[in-house]
């Protein structure tokens, strides 16, 4: 039976479904897979992740006496195999000294993974985002001499990139969600073989029935006050102090609205400060974390799904919106233009910019009051489009299972290797609605 170590920095995660799926879809092929965290989870396994049992599920914290002994007499045995890395961790590159050590500390943890590992005999380690996990799993592979994998996502990429010349250097593959993802690592890591970078999208639940606003006009009337949603992290990259501002000026512009946002996180006092300083106390709550069978209500109540985001790979939460038929509003960087057709599947604001911001969601508050007295209007159109481009390119049992598919394909020797099997193409004819 092929086995496959999955790792990633924390695991599971409520805010990154897509690894335990990505888990549960290779078992269903078939597959054993050991799922790793460096970390304590942040929820505890149950469900199809507890069905696996702690027989298949590794976690590196708390980091036991034995184990770093055990670690440290298999890089004395296995040096000639990770000498290189230690090298490129050290003295080469432009990192700082404090990361230099911590990437030192990382190789430790990385044959630690590599003692945990070794009685279950896996055929290959996939890691998730190309954070310190990453390194860790590399240094894993080259201990126990088998390939490793990556995925790429967005910060992990263009953000925080450490070593990334070396992790991609090292990998046999690197998944990313994007395409402009896989063109800015072939532009800024020109020694990468092109075809080691391939792109899989991640995809969400697509509801089977959504109501639209011309559905119910004439009945209750089109509410109002417009309800502004955002769903993310409550982190420094989300970036939803901008969002706060962007209220701000919405409400000196004499706009009826209210704005809900939905995430736990560190920027939360920060947020509050800056809510109370803007006098924002009536128009934006901070509704901290929602479960996840709660987000459809917050869904169906939106007009319009924002996100303010620095950095991203393709977020999910504007997939979800989209499936949803609301209309969403996001900056215009890295991958979100494959997802959002400006003026067709959504719209897009300028990355950073206020004035065009504030601008775009007058300009939906005046298309959305004119939408009243129309039997279908400009608006719609963009609901269902955008409802048919989740359908059609970012559905997540489309996508798992192509996924799945391909990362058979490309393990060395694996026995659900096929050479007949391609990448899906998107639908052409729906990216020129």
């Amino acid at each position: 039976m092929l086995t496959v170590a999955y790792l990633a920095n924390r695991f599971p995660v409520p805010v990154e479904p897509y690894v335990g799926e990505e888990i549960q879809e290779l078992r269903r092929l078939g597959v054993r897979v050991i799922a790793g965290s460096v970390r304590l989870p942040e929820t505890v396994l149950h469900g199809s992740d507890k069905a696996s049992s702690l027989h298949d599920f590794i976690c590196l914290q708390p980091v036991r006496v034995l184990t770093v002994l055990r670690a440290m007499a298999l890089i004395v045995r296995g040096w000639n195999r990770v000498a290189d890395l230690v090298t490129r961790a050290l003295v080469r590159g432009q990192e700082s000294p404090q990361r230099r050590v911590k990437t030192l500390l990382h190789t430790l943890l990385g044959a630690c993974y590599a003692v945990q590992l070794q009685e279950h005999r896996a055929d290959h380690i996939h890691i998730h985002h190309g954070y310190f996990g990453s390194w860790i799993g590399m240094v894993a592979a080259r201990l126990l001499e088998v390939s490793f994998s990556v995925t790429l996502h967005g910060s992990d990429l263009l953000i925080n990139g450490a070593y990334l010349d070396t992790k991609l250097k090292n990998c046999r593959f690197a998944v990313t969600v994007s395409d402009f993802n896989r063109r800015f690592i072939l532009q800024h890591f020109p020694a990468v073989e092109p075809g080691k970078i391939v792109v899989s999208r991640l995809g969400v639940d697509v509801p089977v029935r959504v109501e639209f606003p011309h559905e119910r006009r004439g009945i209750r009337g089109a509410r109002r006050r417009l309800a502004l949603l955002a769903v993310g992290r409550l982190h420094a990259v989300k970036d939803h102090a901008f969002l706060v501002r962007a209220s701000s000026k919405l409400r000196d512009c004499g706009l009826d609205f209210e704005c809900l946002i939905a995430g736990a996180g560190p920027e939360r006092q920060r947020l509050e400060v800056l809510i109370q300083k803007n006098r924002l106390q009536d128009r934006i709550t901070l509704l901290g974390h929602v479960p996840r069978d709660q987000m459809d209500s917050l869904y169906r109540h939106a007009d319009v799904v924002v996100l303010t985001s620095r950095s991203e790979g393709i977020p999910l939460v504007l997939m979800e919106a989209m499936a949803w038929g609301r209309i969403v509003l996001a900056p215009a960087i890295t991958g979100i233009p494959e997802l959002v057709i400006p003026g067709k599947t959504g719209f897009l604001y300028s990355p950073g910019d206020l004035d065009d911001f504030t601008a775009k969601v007058l300009f939906l508050q005046e298309l959305r009051h004119a939408e009243h007295h129309q039997a279908l209007s400009r608006l719609d159109w963009i609901r269902h489009a955008a409802r048919l481009q989740t359908v059609h390119n970012y559905s997540r049992s489309k996508n798992l299972t192509h996924f799945s598919k391909h990362f058979l394909q490309l393990i060395p020797d694996g026995e659900f290797a096929t050479e007949d099997w391609r990448p899906p193409h998107e639908d052409l004819i729906l990216q020129q609605i």
